[in-house]
């Protein structure tokens, strides 16, 4: 991986929504900081208390599996950086459930590892976790201003509804015309 700091453009596809949280996993984190998986669960052990269940949490099988198999389907080829669990190392592939880690577990990761490189990555995936919620926020306001708008408009043409449904039964109570042509 380069050495380059990420963007946050960059960044948000490794965010993932697992039990209602905004994570990004191990492999990924490890990678971005530019250290081994197995370093940085190791780092993480050694100070467990720094972690807990809403900073970092084990996925479970289930949520793996549906996790791999999104991440393989919907990765671009030749990205930069698509997750790390698509990848296989020389046994056969990962051997435990990966970790997920919230923004708080991002925030404590800067000081288990403490390098220059942890801080810029940090920083770099602080402002991606902003940048995803503000859409979130504004999502949710655009939501809001068309349900308004439904229940405005729905008021002002109730009476050409009215005026629809009105046509609509009065074409049915008429009386079938003769069919045109031969018999």
């Amino acid at each position: 991986m380069s050495q380059r700091t990420p963007q946050p453009e960059n960044l948000a596809k490794l965010v993932f929504l697992v039990r209602g949280e905004k994570v990004l996993l191990d492999t990924d984190l490890a990678a971005l900081y530019g250290v081994e998986a197995r370093v940085l669960n190791q780092s993480v052990a050694r100070n467990r208390n720094r972690f807990p269940d809403d900073f970092m949490f084990q996925l479970t099988a289930e949520e793996w599996t549906a996790m791999r198999s999104k991440i393989v389907t919907s990765a671009p080829p030749n990205t930069a950086l698509t997750s790390q669990i698509v990848m296989s190392n020389t046994r056969g592939g990962r051997r435990t459930l990966p970790y997920a880690f919230t923004e708080q577990g991002v925030a404590m990761l800067s000081s288990v590892l403490r390098s220059q490189r942890a801080v810029e990555v940090n920083i770099a995936i602080m402002r991606t976790f902003v940048q995803l919620r503000r859409l979130m926020d504004s999502n949710r306001d655009l939501r809001l201003r068309i349900e308004a708008m439904e229940t405005r408009y729905d008021e002002q043409f109730a009476q050409v509804f009215d005026a629809i449904k009105q046509l609509i039964t009065d074409d049915k109570t008429r009386k079938a015309k003769p069919p045109i042509g031969f018999l």
